[in-house]
């Protein structure tokens, strides 16, 4: 769901495949009608070159989500499995004639990796990191009023250069953005509030304006603070301006931002000379206030809380790593639903767009820049650009995202492998400097997996909080170690699950990967019951029950909030996506999910699992997860098995059964009244296929995506636990299926593909829009199953 927005304070506005125009300033999504080819090209910059048998395509795009999984692809398993290479883009464009005497910027969210960008066969720049905006000064190259010529060359050929899937190529979005000669600068804008209360906050606006050298002409600035109606509450007008400028503003009884009200202002700031407005910019804003507290922990506009968060990797899984706005928000619903306040960017830079999200949706953001710095973590990753490049990327980070109400915490670095070396007690404190030399309101924190005092980044004295990963059996001791230090839980518990699947005991904990192999499942599967976590990890009861009891452990964020591609930890090939997720690769909770959603919210939640369709006389474990009550009774085929209790830390309660086919119907009470009823029966064979969407109506963007479920049900409704019936999906209409996917991290179908196994009865279509209005029609068919179809209707 592409909006507009003002691409040189990178803010996440809204963005539109139209140009949009303001005084002086004019954004264009650049994202369409690109030339690719996958492969090295001699001379691919020449503006000669032929490249109309080139493949066409619009950005964003990644190039390896569309080829084949393969244990030999350079990647390797830990990478996702699949094939990287170079690649080329190139596009012809016209600027108007009316633009020259003007400044045109090319500018990019991101390229995986190592970009080099040409326009007219001129050389613009070159960028190492992948996940990293950059931009490019075009005006000296350029024919107004004439065809010119862009080519880019994304270099991911090198490999493996990253620890998880990275994608390959211009994977997020492209601008094309003109202003006058003098205009506010790229990031121009610096907000920060202070003597913030229910009554009244001072907000605090500094202004970088870029002109040409030697120009000293003086400019007014005009800037309107408007709520989020775009009523005008604050101006401030700055005569005689020559280069930069610091305004302030008083609002009286601010509507504070919070994780449960994210309220939004913003800054509407204009260029003035001789009385014509030559540029408008406009800066995001949230007025809040926080605080980390050495004992009390994490509050938000004075009031106590605990970051409730997850890491999450860049990719959207059957989709890769092409950014999609809808697909992005799709999983913060997911995540809120759950009670999850918080996102730990890992371990770079994110797109704009989940920071543009996460303010209007409520989420604290660890902002992290690096997964090293000057030792790498595989063979060819950031590491081989650290010295080169650190400053310029974290920078440039910095200015971006600086001005997101979201962005509470700056990571710079994660599990840095010279946390015990010496020189980490030059890095950090450099580090340091520059984040706190551009933004002073945000602590610096490290990910640390050996948080021990032999640790040289936390010795340096550069981070403001002290970053565990793991180490939960340390927490209670944090104060012993680090007196008067303040804590946060960067990365925690790494639990195992495969959705649906089931092994007894489960109240036994495994450690996955054992040394040997022995006692892992042949066919790649973990046991969904919350009982299985690496040797660094534990199981997420584990964790939660130690961080909800120390006021001081200010935050946590969960290994992770989804599945990802690559990393397929307890297992290697044929595995190719993680296991680490709360929720599955395809958007389907897993059962923990329910756990948390008891815990984070106020919700009423009785969950119970597993399925009921078991070998007849096999012992099945049956867990519940509930709040809000006192007990929950168990029924078995109309008969009580028994009420549970939780007693002391207890997050779930369990009964332990002989299988027999029917009915398990669980009840939660209060004081001795129903609180919640729920049940799962014994299915029976497949007999049709139920589709539901998460959005029935969608816009005729070319971008906004519907998530279609597909269920194998049985005659009577009931989902088929078992169910791997193949479902082929066919589509009529104003939208195309863009990928199919199921949750399965051992699949090695192509996302691309319109035919899907379920997965324990699940499968999922996602549907694209077109650029015109009008319906869509999904159809879903399976041998032996009725045809199935479910409209979608797309409007401007």
């Amino acid at each position: 769901m592409k909006k507009i927005y003002l691409l040189l304070c990178l803010t996440g506005l809204a963005l539109s495949s139209f140009a949009q125009k303001t005084d002086g300033r004019t954004t264009l999504n650049f994202n369409q009608n690109w030339n690719f080819k996958l492969g090295d090209v001699n001379d691919g910059q020449n503006i000669s070159l032929d490249d109309s048998k080139w493949r066409k395509l619009n950005l964003p795009h990644d190039w390896s989500i569309e080829g084949e999984f393969s244990k030999d692809n350079p990647a390797t398993p830990e990478g996702g499995a699949l094939p990287g290479g170079i690649g080329w883009y190139r596009k012809t464009f016209t600027v108007p004639a009316s633009s020259k005497g003007k400044q045109v910027y090319i500018a990019f969210d991101g390229v995986y990796q190592k970009s080099t960008v040409w326009v007219n066969g001129h050389e613009l720049g070159f960028r190492p990191n992948g996940y990293i905006s950059f931009r490019y000064d075009m005006t000296p190259y350029l024919n107004f009023g004439g065809k010119n010529t862009i080519a880019v060359k994304a270099d991911n050929s090198v490999q493996p250069n990253s620890r998880w899937y990275s994608g390959s190529g211009i994977y997020r979005n492209v601008w094309l953005v003109t202003t006058n000669k003098i205009a506010i600068n790229q990031w121009g804008t610096y907000v920060t509030t202070t003597n913030v209360s229910a009554k009244s906050a001072t907000v605090n606006l500094t202004i970088d304006v870029k002109r040409p050298e030697g120009d000293h002409s003086p400019v007014t600035l005009i800037s309107n603070l408007m709520d989020a109606s775009g009523k005008i509450v604050a101006s401030q007008t700055t005569k005689s301006v020559v280069s930069a400028s610091a305004q302030k503003f008083m609002v009286a009884n601010p509507t504070l931002w919070s994780v449960e009200k994210p309220y939004l202002y913003k800054v509407a700031t204009k260029i003035v000379s001789s009385n014509v407005v030559i540029d408008q910019y406009t800066t995001p804003l949230g007025i809040r206030y926080f605080n980390f507290d050495a004992d009390k922990g994490f509050s938000l506009n004075g009031k106590p809380m605990k970051i409730l968060g997850v890491c999450d990797h860049h990719d959207l899984g059957a989709l890769g790593a092409a950014v999609n706005y809808r697909a992005l928000q799709r999983q913060l619903e997911i995540l809120k639903e759950m009670g999850c306040n918080g996102i730990r960017t890992s371990h770079n830079p994110p797109t704009p767009e989940l920071l543009d999200l996460c303010d209007k949706m409520g989420f604290i953001v660890m902002d992290e820049a690096f997964d090293c710095w000057e030792k790498g973590k595989v063979k060819y990753d950031y590491h081989l650009y650290f010295k080169d490049w650190a400053k310029r990327d974290l920078e440039d980070q910095i200015l971006r995202d600086r001005n997101h109400p979201s962005v509470m915490i700056w990571s710079i670095g994660n599990e840095i492998p010279q946390q015990g070396d010496t020189s980490a007690l030059r890095i950090a404190p450099q580090l340091a400097a520059i984040v706190h030399g551009l933004d002073n309101t945000r602590p610096i924190t490290t990910a640390n997996d050996r948080p021990d005092t032999r640790n040289q980044i936390i010795k340096s004295g550069a981070i403001d909080l002290i970053g565990y990963n793991y180490h939960e059996f340390d927490y209670a001791k944090f104060h012993d170690r680090y007196p008067g230090k303040k804590f946060i839980a960067t990365e925690t518990t790494s639990g195992l699950e495969t959705r649906g699947f089931y092994q007894m005991p489960s109240d036994s904990i495994r450690k996955w990967p054992t040394k040997d192999g022995k006692g892992m499942n042949e066919d790649h599967t973990v046991s969904a019951y919350d009982n299985v976590a690496p040797p660094w990890g534990s199981t997420h009861e584990q964790t939660w029950k130690v961080m909800k009891k120390y006021d001081f452990l200010s935050g946590m964020f969960i290994w992770t909030g989804f599945d990802y591609l690559g990393e397929p930890t307890p297992y290697s090939w044929p595995s190719r996506s993680s296991y680490f997720g709360i929720v599955d690769l395809a958007g389907f909770p897993k059962d923990v999910y329910y756990m948390y959603q008891s815990e984070w919210t106020n919700k009423t939640v009785l969950h119970i699992f597993p399925h009921w369709n078991w070998e007849p006389g096999k012992t099945v474990d049956i867990w519940a997860y509930y709040n809000n009550a006192d007990e929950v009774e168990l029924y078995l085929n109309g008969k009580s098995v028994g009420v549970k209790k939780k007693a002391g830390d207890d997050l779930h309660v369990m009964w332990r059964l002989k299988y027999e086919p029917g009915t398990l119907k669980a009840i939660s009470r209060k004081n001795g009244k129903v609180v919640l009823t729920r049940e799962i029966k014994t299915a029976g064979a497949p007999a049709k296929i139920e589709l539901t969407t998460d959005r029935k109506t969608i816009k005729a963007d070319g971008s906004d995506l519907s998530f279609i479920t597909a269920r194998v049900l049985d005659k009577d409704g009931n989902v088929v636990p078992d169910a791997d019936n193949t479902i082929n999906f066919t589509i009529n209409g104003q939208a195309v299926i863009t990928a199919t996917d199921n949750g399965d991290p051992v699949s090695h179908e192509s996302f691309q593909t319109h035919n899907r196994k379920a997965f324990h009865g699940l499968a999922l279509a996602i549907v694209q829009s077109k650029q015109q209005a009008g319906s869509a029609v999904l159809t879903a068919t399976s041998a032996g199953l009725p045809t199935v179809n479910l409209q979608v209707t797309i409007v401007k």
